[in-house]
């Protein structure tokens, strides 16, 4: 049996391990089904998911040069589908994104500035804070010099 790459089969799992699950294809020709391919869920023990001796589609995701077969339970199956939720006409206020120490640092000092006075604020914080770590870094890299 010619087995190509791309090909839905149907094979016998004869081996689990921690990393995957081993199916015979056909008499001599056997692959690899890697943890990550078994379900669309997270998988943390192969053995939940499958016995030796359950019959499973796969699909052949590659052939290495060594003849090594790389299986996919995951690709055999058809895609689940995602429930489409419906996105809301109107996003809620600014207050309720925002989480709640945001907010809080909003609030220090006087309320009704205006966006020139908010942008200058944010310039002088910012320029201070990048003088800060243009200090630590300097400090840091003489140290090592010497």
């Amino acid at each position: 049996m010619d087995i190509q790459k791309g090909e839905v089969l149907t094979g016998k799992v004869t081996g689990i391990t921690k990393f995957g699950a081993f199916v015979q294809l056909a008499p001599g020709k056997s692959g690899l089904v890697y943890i990550s391919e078994i379900a669309n869920t997270f998988v943390s023990n192969v053995a939940d998911f499958l016995q030796v001796g359950q019959e499973v589609r796969v699909k052949v995701v590659s052939i290495d040069e060594q003849g090594r077969i790389n299986l996919s339970i995951k690709q055999a199956q058809p895609r689940p589908e995602t429930p489409k939720t419906p996105r809301p006409s109107s996003r809620p206020p600014v207050s309720a994104r925002q989480p709640e120490h945001y907010a809080a640092v909003q609030t220090e000092g006087p309320v009704d500035l205006d966006f020139e006075d908010k942008l200058k604020r944010f310039m002088k914080d910012s320029e201070s804070k990048i003088s800060d770590a243009m200090r630590k870094t300097e400090r840091g890299s003489s140290k090592r010099r010497r």
